[in-house]
C-alpha cells in the first residue's frame, strides 16, 4: 500500500516526553562544546536568556547568534551520540530513489537521505536524535532509519543539488534579491542604504564571512569587473577564487561591508579604510577593512583578524630552538633598537607582538604606537596613529618618551624623523622595536643609511635585525616522504645542513578535507647581530652583500638555509621555501 509523502510531525503522543528528552541532550552538548573550549559559559547564558525571552531552540539560537558554528555543533553531536559525521565529499553523486519524504519536509527538518537498502535508510541529519523525527521517518518509510550527523548548510546545499537543480546556498540567496538591485541609480545614497539593508544583501555578505573563517583565510578580495563579482581568499598566503554573488548585486553588496565599516557610502571616489567587529561561528573577529576606487567600482579588501587564533609564541610561530635563544637574548638587553624586517604579510607584527608578551612584566612599561593596532595586549599601553589629526609616528614618538616607558614599540620606521627619534629614544635607554619593508637582515643596514641615518648613530643602538619570511605547513596526515637524488641535494644545498647519506624530503599529499596539502604556516628566519666586526664595516659603507658574508662567517643561518631545514623536518616543502625566497 502506498503512503502519502511525509510532510509533517504530527504525532503528538511524545510531545512532553520529547520536550524533556531535547532539554537534556542540549544540556549535555553544550557542556561537551564547554568542556571543549567550543563555546563560552557566558553565551551559554546569553542564548539561553535570549531564548527565555523570545522562545526557540536553544542549539538553533547559539548557531544563529554566531555563539558557536554549525560544525562544532555537529562534531559535538557526532562525538555525544557515537554517530558518524558526514562532510560535502561524503555524499554520493546521485539520490537514493526514494518519494515518501517530501522535499519542503527534507529543507524545515534539515535531513536528507543518501542510501536505501532493502530493510534500512541512511538519513544524514542536522538534529539525529530527535525522537519524534526518527518514528515519523520510520513511519513513512517503512524502513529502520540509520541517523546520521550532518552540518546544516552542507544538508540545504545537497537537497538542493539532489532536488533543486544544483544550486549553492548563494545562489539560493541570490534569488532573494529585489528586482531594483541592479538599479542605475547608484548616486542615490539612500537608495543604495537601502539595497545594503535588504535581507538577501545582509545574508551574502555574512556568507562570504562565514566561508573565509570556514577556509582559514587572513583576507577577502572582493573586486567588481565589468561584467562578473570576483571573490577571493587568501588561505595560507596564496590567493584562491571561490563563488561570488551575482555581478548585479555588486553596488549593494559593497556598500553593505562600507556600511558595516562605518565608511562614506557615498564617497566612490577616495580610498576608505575602516574596520569590523562581527561575530562569525563563536568567534569575535575584528576586520581590517581597505576599499579603493576601480574602473569597474569600488575594490574591497578585508584583512581578518582572528584574536583568538593568534599565538604569541616563538616555538609556534616556527622559530627553532637556537633561533629563539638568540633573538631573546637580544630582547633582553636594556637599550637599543631591534627591527623586524621582511614584506607585507610575513608576519613581523606577530613577531613584534611575541617579542612584547615575553617582555611584558609588572616591573616594565611597554608602549607602542601603530596603524593599526591589530591586536590587544593585556598590560600595554597601545596608540592608534591618526595622520588626519596630525597623530602620526613622529609625533607620537615625542609624547611616548616624556612618559618614561622601558620599552617602545613603532609600527613602522617610515622616514628619517621616526628613525631619528627612535635612535634618540635606544640612545637615552629604552629599547625599541620596530619593522622595516627590505627583503633580507643586511637590507635593513643599507635601508636606514638610505633613510639618512648618520652610520655612527646606527652601529651604536641598533642590536639585531631579524629578516622573516611565511611559508606553508605541510598537512602531516597526508604529506608525502621522498628521496632526494645526490644531484639535487648538491643543487638544493642541503649538503651543508645534513651529514645524512640519505635525505628524506616531503611534498603535499591531498585529501578532500585538505585538497592543498598544506595547512598553517611557520615562520623562516635569518638574525643579524651587529657584532663588532659588522659595525667597523658599516662605518665604512660596506654594501649589504659584503655585511650578509660577514655576519653568514660568524654563524647566521639564511632564511633559505632556515627554510629547508624546515623542508628536512617534514615541517614544510623544498617547493615552498624556493617559491618563497626566489632561490635558484
Amino acid at each position: 500500500m502506498e503512503t502519502e509523502p511525509l510532510t509533517a510531525v504530527q504525532d503528538t503522543d511524545l510531545l512532553p516526553q520529547v520536550g524533556s528528552h531535547l532539554e537534556d541532550r542540549a544540556a549535555d552538548l553544550c557542556q561537551l562544546m564547554i568542556d571543549q573550549n567550543r563555546l563560552k559559559p557566558e553565551d551559554l547564558a546569553r542564548a539561553r536568556a535570549y531564548r527565555d525571552q523570545h522562545g526557540g531552540n536553544l542549539l538553533t539560537l547559539l548557531v544563529r547568534l554566531g555563539l558557536v558554528s554549525e560544525r562544532d555543533l555537529a562534531n559535538a553531536q557526532s562525538e555525544l551520540l557515537d554517530i558518524p559525521l558526514l562532510s560535502d565529499s561524503d555524499y554520493p553523486e546521485q539520490a537514493p530513489d526514494i518519494d515518501s519524504i517530501a522535499i519542503r519536509f527534507m529543507k524545515q527538518q534539515h535531513l536528507v537521505p543518501i542510501r536505501v537498502t532493502d530493510d534500512a535508510v541512511e538519513v544524514v541529519m542536522a538534529d539525529p536524535q530527535d525522537p519524534m523525527l526518527l518514528k515519523s521517518l520510520k513511519m513513512a518509510t517503512g524502513l529502520q532509519i540509520q541517523p546520521r550527523v550532518g552540518i546544516s548548510s552542507e544538508i540545504d546545499n545537497q537537497i538542493e543539488r539532489y532536488f533543486g537543480g544544483g544550486r549553492s546556498a548563494m545562489g539560493q540567496i541570490a534569488e532573494g534579491l529585489g528586482s531594483d538591485i541592479e538599479s542605475d541609480d547608484e548616486e542615490n545614497v539612500e537608495h543604495l542604504r537601502d539595497l545594503a539593508s535588504e535581507a538577501p544583501v545582509i545574508r551574502l555578505v555574512n556568507l562570504i564571512l562565514q566561508r573565509a573563517v570556514e577556509a582559514r583565510a587572513s583576507d577577502i578580495h572582493i573586486e567588481p569587473f565589468e561584467n562578473r563579482l570576483k571573490v577571493r581568499y587568501r588561505i595560507d598566503g596564496v590567493l584562491q577564487e571561490v563563488e561570488a554573488p551575482p555581478s548585479r548585486s555588486t553596488a549593494a553588496v559593497i556598500s553593505r561591508v562600507k556600511i558595516m565599516a562605518k565608511l562614506n557610502i557615498a564617497e566612490r571616489r577616495l580610498p576608505q579604510d575602516g574596520r569590523i567587529m562581527h561575530r562569525v561561528q563563536g568567534k569575535e573577529l575584528d576586520l581590517r577593512v581597505s576599499t579603493v576606487p576601480t574602473s569597474h567600482g569600488e575594490s574591497v579588501v578585508m584583512r581578518i583578524l582572528d584574536r583568538e587564533a593568534v599565538t604569541l609564541d616563538f616555538a609556534a610561530l616556527g622559530f627553532a630552538d637556537d633561533m629563539r635563544d638568540a633573538f631573546i637574548k637580544a630582547l633582553e638587553m636594556p637599550h637599543g633598537i631591534i627591527l623586524v624586517t621582511g614584506p607585507t604579510g610575513s608576519g613581523k607584527t606577530t613577531t613584534l607582538y611575541t617579542a612584547l608578551s615575553q617582555l611584558n612584566a609588572p616591573s616594565r612599561k611597554i608602549i607602542t604606537v601603530e596603524d593599526p593596532v591589530e591586536y590587544q595586549l593585556e598590560g600595554v599601553n597601545q596608540i592608534q596613529a591618526k595622520s588626519s589629526i596630525g597623530l602620526n609616528f613622529a609625533s607620537a614618538l615625542r609624547a611616548i618618551v616624556r612618559q618614561d616607558p622601558d620599552v617602545i614599540m613603532i609600527g613602522e620606521m617610515r622616514d628619517l624623523e621616526t628613525a631619528k627619534i627612535a635612535i634618540q629614544s635606544a640612545l637615552t635607554g629604552h629599547l625599541v622595536l620596530s619593522t622595516l619593508h627590505t627583503n633580507d637582515a643586511a637590507g635593513g643596514v643599507t635601508r636606514m643609511l638610505d633613510m639618512g641615518v648618520e652610520d655612527y648613530l646606527l652601529t651604536s643602538t641598533v642590536n639585531a635585525i631579524m629578516a622573516q619570511r611565511l611559508v606553508r605547513r605541510l598537512d602531516p596526515a597526508t604529506r608525502e616522504a621522498y628521496q632526494v637524488l645526490p644531484e639535487m641535494v648538491r643543487e638544493l644545498g642541503l649538503d651543508e645542513l645534513t651529514n645524512a647519506s640519505d635525505i628524506t624530503l616531503y611534498r603535499p599529499g591531498t585529501s578532500d578535507e585538505n585538497p592543498t596539502g598544506y595547512k598553517g604556516r611557520a615562520s623562516i628566519i635569518e638574525l643579524l647581530l651587529m657584532t663588532d666586526e659588522i659595525r667597523r664595516m658599516v662605518m665604512k659603507q660596506a654594501t649589504s652583500g659584503d655585511l650578509e658574508r660577514q655576519a653568514i662567517q660568524e654563524g647566521m643561518r639564511t632564511m633559505y638555509q632556515d627554510g629547508m631545514l624546515k623542508a628536512l623536518q617534514g615541517i614544510t616543502s623544498q617547493e615552498e621555501v624556493l617559491r618563497v625566497t626566489q632561490e635558484s
